[in-house]
């Protein structure tokens, strides 16, 4: 669709470790530019003290707008469009439905509506969270819809058999884009069908680049950072998302991406819990990647003639200049690009006057002139009049 014949031919090398990857656990730091002034946010992935081993709701919230907000120029966008209208399949751990940023917008397919890792949820809300008082959190489409997609085992471990049937099950269901969690070393060929799958209907699959966490090598026991093609992100359909932090680099010990189309905010990123107001906070290209599915859904309620391939290649062509190029969500849904014309969703009339100093400052001018010379003609008449017929209208010297 758009990739350049280098990065197909990468993609077939085959991976050289099979490791069983999941959706967690994330590390990070946590300074105060990323959680505000509640810079002791839990750790997505942490250590889980629910009663049924699950992770539970934090008791912190986000008070000061975290930077991922400003830095992708959410605000603004938000001028334009929301996401209304659009559903983004999270195919993940599940999502909580008991998400207050989320409330009244999450379906669930069979059990996806129960979220025991946690991490489902953190990427919904980065998606699509709506405003909640006492927080200054918001998802990048905070009016778009999510469809619940389990994509792991309750655990939060992900196989190719199941993020291929939840991106076909999320493409049955109608959603105009799907946000796949997981980065996995197999799976190439009931990946690439699944993907190929979500093309043909007109769907954004969104995936990360890399998996969050390194697998260890088992010759060093140490992590294993080594780029390599990673699926459903290395499928030519798909859109490869790699992650930087508040500072515009990545970790050191972060997954090295294989040939990533986007980059977006992925470390030191605030998210809700499974259920609660409370945050969390998370790295990894998951979560830049959640943030490149938000943007999509963006550009769809903003543009929604686009088709797939074209709204990924909108989310590339206005994209930050960089290796690779950043996430623009402001200029995917506001510039206007050589050779397309587009009709954007219908937007509150805007009624345009004329500039103030212009058609008043003319009027008044043709005014006073105009009262001038009927003046001038009138005291001229006064004086001629009289004159005239006192000589019985005859010329001078006559």
């Amino acid at each position: 669709m758009r990739r350049a014949t280098s990065r197909l031919l990468r993609s077939c090398l085959s991976a050289t470790a099979v490791v069983a990857l999941t959706a967690g656990p994330l590390t990070a730091a946590v300074p105060a530019a990323a959680a505000g002034k509640a810079v002791h946010l839990p750790v997505l992935g942490g250590p889980r003290t629910g009663d049924d081993g699950c992770a539970k709701a934090s008791g912190r919230r986000v008070e000061d707008t975290p930077w991922t907000l400003n830095s992708l120029g959410l605000p603004r966008s938000w001028r334009l469009t929301e996401g209304a209208g659009v559903t983004v399949a999270v195919v993940d751990t599940g999502v909580g439905q008991r998400v207050p940023a989320l409330r009244g917008r999450v379906t669930a397919l069979g059990d996806a509506g129960r979220d025991c890792a946690g991490h489902g949820s953190f990427a919904a809300g980065v998606i699509a969270a709506a405003p909640v008082e006492g927080s200054a959190f918001v998802g990048v489409a905070p009016r778009a819809r999510i469809l619940a997609v389990r994509g792991t085992d309750e655990r939060g471990t992900a196989t190719p058999g199941r993020v291929a049937s939840g991106i076909r099950a999320a493409t049955d269901e109608g959603c105009q884009v799907v946000y796949v969690a997981s980065a996995l070393p197999t799976g190439r060929a009931e990946l690439t069908a699944a993907v190929g799958y979500a093309a043909a209907h007109d769907v954004v699959v969104v995936a990360p680049a890399a998996p969050d966490t390194a697998p260890e090598d088992p010759d060093t026991d140490r992590p294993d950072t080594t780029a390599r093609p990673y699926f459903p992100a290395s499928v030519a359909q798909a859109l490869s998302v790699s992650d930087y932090g508040p500072g515009g680099t990545r970790p050191e010990s972060a997954p090295e991406p294989f040939a990533a189309d986007l980059a977006a905010p992925g470390d030191d990123v605030v998210g809700p819990g499974p259920s609660g107001s409370g945050h969390y906070i998370g790295s990894g290209s998951s979560l830049a990647a959640a943030h490149a599915a938000g943007a999509a859904a963006l550009v769809r309620a903003r543009y929604p003639e686009l088709d797939a391939a074209d709204v990924v290649g909108r989310l590339q062509s206005t994209a930050y200049p960089a290796a690779p190029p950043r996430l623009d969500p402001y200029a995917a849904v506001s510039l206007v690009l050589p050779g397309h014309r587009l009709k954007a969703a219908a937007q509150p009339a805007v009624q345009v006057a004329p500039p103030p100093s212009d058609v008043p400052g003319r009027r008044a001018t043709v005014i006073a002139v105009g009262g001038g010379m009927l003046v001038l003609v009138l005291a001229a008449a006064a004086v001629v009049v009289p004159r005239g017929r006192a000589r019985r209208w005859r010329p001078a010297g006559t």
